[in-house]
């Protein structure tokens, strides 16, 4: 919990890792460069003070990721997005099954998410199906330009993706989280692309579609099809840094989300352990849309960040 001002803030990190980037874990060069590219992130968007030392960034310990998210980020309950990352890393960059045995060591604390590719074909969906038994599974997370062999990327509008998302609804699994944002090297940039949302949105009403990073930087081509269709949200990670190094940036990716989405469909993130949930709640608390774009955005009172 945050208070501020007299004003209590309920804490939800909707996009949060325990991964081993370690060189130890990586299977080949595209292993090595994933992480690089993922700590220059983090050194370029994160305030000088919360950078990490490479090695630190690379394989954090879990009393890290709890002091960091529990103890100082003011965070109350944080959500678990696995990204496997198979091809490039020998046990996995990031796996269920390395998330769920963190929550379940601090219960109340974690939400855990499964994830599934639709190119494991019926084998995947048995998979898909004993994780959420296990894991008691509410939502997945997607990572549409994964690679895996030949293959550089899949589309939610894909055969095969349709049987797992129709597996999802039997199962019970309302929230599809997915990446659509920018690209991690190697990964190709029009595998994120964000337009099959639209069809698998229309397609399965039941289900949320939380589009990580909410699109960027394709975030005009996000908010026209997420205006359209209710079952579509924006998740903030990603974006939300832009607060500290380009903050009328951010002024104007957030007021085209109150625009065209509105305060009941955005989600913060820290996307964590690439940037820490304390100074983006700290910013976001004080953040307010310039003077000067009023006009065109809407003000952030604190109830529209307590929603977010």
């Amino acid at each position: 919990m945050y208070t501020k001002d007299g004003e209590r803030y309920f804490i939800v990190d909707g996009h949060v890792h325990f991964w081993d980037g370690s060189p130890a874990n990586q299977a080949n060069k595209y292993g090595e460069g994933f992480i690089s590219c993922f700590y220059d992130y983090h050194r370029g968007l994160s305030p000088a003070e919360w950078v990490w030392p490479r090695e630190k960034f690379e394989r954090y310990s879990e009393d890290d990721l709890i002091h960091d998210l529990f103890e100082e980020g003011y965070v109350d309950r944080a959500i678990f997005l696995p990204t496997y990352l198979s091809d490039f890393y020998v046990n996995g960059f990031n796996t269920t099954a390395q998330n769920g045995a963190v929550a379940e060591k601090h219960p109340g604390k974690f939400i855990v998410n499964g994830a599934w590719d639709p190119r494991n074909g019926e084998p995947g969906l048995r998979r898909l199906e004993e994780d959420a038994a296990r894991w008691n599974l509410k939502g997945v997370k997607l990572y549409t330009a994964e690679w895996k062999g030949d293959s550089k990327g899949w589309k939610l509008t894909d055969p095969w993706a349709q049987r797992y998302l129709e597996k999802c609804r039997e199962l019970g699994i309302t929230n599809i989280h997915v990446h659509k944002g920018p690209t991690i090297w190697p990964l190709n940039r029009d595998a994120f692309d964000v337009a099959d949302v639209d069809d698998a949105a229309t397609a399965f009403p039941e289900l949320n579609f939380i589009v990580e990073h909410c699109g960027l930087p394709r975030l005009e081509d996000f908010c026209w099809i997420a205006v359209q269709e209710p079952n579509v949200y924006g998740g903030l990670a990603v974006a939300l840094p832009f607060i500290h190094s380009r903050p009328r940036y951010f002024a104007q990716v957030i007021g085209e989300l109150l625009y065209w989405l509105g305060e009941d469909r955005i989600l913060f993130a820290s996307d964590y352990a690439i940037w820490q949930p304390k100074w983006l709640v700290e910013m976001f608390v004080d953040f307010q849309i310039p003077e000067d774009l009023r006009g065109e955005y809407p003000e952030l009172t604190p109830d529209v960040k307590r929603k977010a």
